[in-house]
């Protein structure tokens, strides 16, 4: 019997990801992927598109989200699975933080404008849709564009990564009401790629406040970050999952997408948890 791969952590042109859902899936079947989720920041409008086409192909689509939220003046992202993404009360919850992201960025743009950039924000809503999370990858990609950067990356390295010139915190809720959240809505809630950030006293915290589990799959993990993440994980009861985090190459990671995948046992795992 052939094996299964799934990777659950995709982003799409509805969030910073470049490809279409469509495209996203078409490129799991070339690849062998059979299980995919989408998790667009803070937006689900991906999902029925993504499913019709999805189940049209042979790929089973898990309908998923990652949330920007706070722990403890930490940001923090938390994947949401087999969410409800037609509940009103989540519809209404991420709108709210898509018009947190667009007040931050305004701030972003404004500083880059007394910088010299001469990039409009209204310019970047228009190109993005009215649908889409607009997030600082946008703001780069105007940057590069306009040459105020020579690259993408160059753009965080010198103006809008954390604590650059151009940096506005964004307002986040807070990872306990996020986790909540997911739960109402049927869901199970894992911290995404922790990494060397979110470890010890916070990842106790997040489990206190009913983290499901913990993405232990991540192009940024080393191997010692996937010993210590998978311990934790059995200690305290927790799933685990994985992701290749791809976003269509904008990020240089083209040669991430494939190489980043879980097996069957993990999403059985995940319905067995909900009953499924």
């Amino acid at each position: 019997m052939k094996s299964v791969k799934a990777d659950l952590h995709l982003h799409t042109n509805y969030s910073d990801g470049k490809l279409t859902p469509a495209q996203l899936i078409d490129l799991s079947k070339k690849y062998g992927i059979s299980v995919i989720s989408i998790t667009d920041h803070d937006n689900v409008n991906a999902l029925e598109e993504a499913i019709e086409y999805g189940n049209q192909n042979g790929i089973q689509v898990i309908p998923g989200v990652e949330i920007s939220a706070d722990l403890d003046e930490q940001e923090v992202h938390i994947l949401g699975y087999f969410i409800d993404y037609k509940d009103k009360r989540l519809l209404e919850f991420l709108t709210a933080s898509r018009n947190l992201r667009i007040n931050r960025n305004e701030k972003i743009v404004r500083k880059l404008n007394e910088m010299g950039s001469t990039i409009n924000f209204n310019d970047i809503k228009v190109k993005a849709g009215e649908m889409t999370s607009i997030g600082r990858p946008h703001i780069a990609m105007e940057l590069n564009e306009e040459g105020f950067v020579k690259s993408y990356y160059d753009a965080f390295i010198k103006y809008i990564g954390d604590g650059k010139p151009a940096f506005v915190k964004k307002p986040n809720p807070k990872s306990s009401e996020v986790i909540k959240i997911i739960s109402e809505m049927g869901g199970l809630s894992f911290i995404a790629h922790p990494g060397r950030l979110i470890r010890d006293e916070l990842l106790i915290s997040l489990i206190q406040e009913g983290l499901d589990g913990i993405e232990i799959i991540h192009p940024s993990h080393s191997k010692s970050d996937i010993e210590y993440f998978s311990k934790m994980a059995a200690e305290h009861f927790l799933l685990t999952s994985g992701g290749s985090d791809y976003h269509g190459g904008v990020k240089n990671d083209g040669r991430n997408f494939g190489n980043y995948c879980i097996s069957m046992d993990e999403i059985i795992n995940m319905k067995r948890r909900l009953f499924i």
